[in-house]
């Protein structure tokens, strides 16, 4: 088969470079270096598309980079404000493809895909969402970790530690400053509490029930001084202790 030659992407470069400063100087055009860029990035992202579609998959990035490059700059003003959303949405457009095209052995391309994904999000919903930007990335990367759980649970089970911290995380963002600190650290409590309890449910790890335990009790503590009543509860446990230990002692004299 014969190769394909290089030097007709050159000459349609110079074709199209020529075209553009002919349309400028007749007064068709203004700004023809953002339409030169934009098209020499374009071609050479066609360029690795063409590469993939014959069997490099590792052609996947260049393309879908310079592409998603090419779009931002062909961008006319009144969406310059989403041109980064594109751009990231494009890098993990070709993390996404890689994923796909070979799941057992591509399997982590799903956490660089959703991590863009979030990011490339937070970028088109930042106008809307401003107040819920940390949400976003925190519960879009936390849910990349519970679909890599969700494809093989498992040998990836440890994925849920992750998906349940970062959601925890998200949360917080969204009530830190409608709760005071002690509260907001027993919601974290309570977060890590239910991660550890998805672990021995889902993952049967028995041993995930003592960490879940302990932070679950931590988490009430934390939430209890939301009621004003905390107070209440640790002078109580300190005379239930008291009376233990006395309890302890007068048994074994008698």
């Amino acid at each position: 088969m014969k190769r394909f030659d290089t030097r007709i992407i050159f000459g349609l470069l110079m074709i199209a470079g020529g075209g553009l400063a002919l349309a400028q100087n007749m007064g068709y055009l203004e700004n023809v270096s953002k339409y030169f860029w934009g098209s020499v990035f374009a071609l050479a992202g066609l360029a690795f598309l063409f590469a993939l579609f014959r069997g490099e998959w590792w052609a996947v990035f260049p393309a879908f980079t310079l592409l998603a490059l090419a779009t931002l700059i062909l961008l006319p003003e009144s969406l310059e404000d989403i041109g980064g959303g594109i751009f990231l949405g494009g890098i993990a457009l070709s993390f996404w493809y890689t994923y796909f095209t070979n799941r057992n052995e591509h399997w982590w391309a799903i956490i660089p895909a959703g991590v863009l994904t979030a990011l490339s999000l937070l970028v088109f919903g930042s106008a809307y969402f401003e107040d819920y930007s940390g949400a976003i990335v925190l519960g879009g990367i936390g849910l990349t970790f519970f679909v890599l759980y969700l494809t093989n649970p498992n040998e990836r089970w440890w994925a849920l530690i992750p998906f349940g911290v970062l959601t925890t995380l998200a949360s917080i963002t969204i009530v830190a400053e409608q709760v005071g600190e002690f509260q907001t650290a027993g919601i974290f409590f309570l977060g890590l509490a239910a991660t550890f309890l998805l672990v021995a449910l889902l993952a049967k790890m028995t041993w995930a029930y003592y960490p879940a335990s302990i932070l679950a009790v931590m988490g009430v503590f934390g939430l209890a001084s939301l009621l004003d009543v905390v107070n209440y509860v640790w002078a109580i446990a300190l005379i239930l202790a008291g009376c233990v230990m006395l309890f302890r002692y007068f048994a074994k004299q008698s």
